[in-house]
């Protein structure tokens, strides 16, 4: 899954030393499987340990991977180097922005596969994008429109006849969309 050096080991375990109450360290991505996705570590305390973590020992000290980050950490490496300023923790995700999404990932992946892969790209043409905000209990995608879609007069069209039809197609559990823009900003509407 991830490969954390020696040095990269070395310098957690020293940095963990110098932590009260940290069991390790957590490893996890925020907004995988999108533009905005940012691997993180961070240290762990026993409140921060989530369902669905999974646990590894390194030996110099364990690591919490969040469960929904996982298949974007494949190939993922932790590095240490040293330079003249002391050195630098470098993490590098390959796959954290390009989502390996099935039919049982969860559907909020391939809900942002879906937006970022086929829509985003037909909706760029017009200086516009979309984005999941949140599924909702009732299985209703929340999304926000950017760009040249805020304040577009054509936006409930697009919403309802692209986003939505292609969505419900291809995430069948979904109930349907519904659009969390503010719509009165107009200053970059495409119409």
């Amino acid at each position: 899954m991830i490969t954390i050096t020696e040095s990269a080991r070395d310098y957690l375990e020293e940095l963990l030393s110098k932590q009260e109450g940290a069991l390790g360290v957590r490893v996890f991505i925020n907004n995988p499987g999108t533009p905005r996705a940012e691997t993180c570590i961070a240290y762990c305390r026993s409140e921060d340990i989530q369902e669905g973590d999974v646990e590894e020992d390194f030996g110099q000290f364990k690591a919490w991977f969040q469960g929904r980050s996982i298949p974007f950490l494949e190939d993922a490496l932790v590095d240490y180097s040293k330079d003249k300023f002391g050195g630098q923790l470098t993490i590098k995700a390959p796959n954290a922005k390009m989502p390996r999404v099935s039919d049982d990932s969860p559907v909020e992946d391939r809900i942002n596969y879906i937006l970022y892969n086929e829509v985003n790209p037909s909706l760029a043409a017009h200086g516009g994008e979309v984005s999941l905000v949140e599924v909702t209990d009732d299985q209703f995608a929340i999304l926000q429109f950017g760009g040249g879609c805020q304040g577009c007069s054509a936006v409930s069209i697009t919403l309802k006849d692209g986003v939505e039809k292609t969505l419900l197609e291809q995430v069948p559990e979904l109930a349907g969309v519904r659009d969390s823009t503010d719509h009165t900003d107009r200053s970059q509407a495409y119409y």
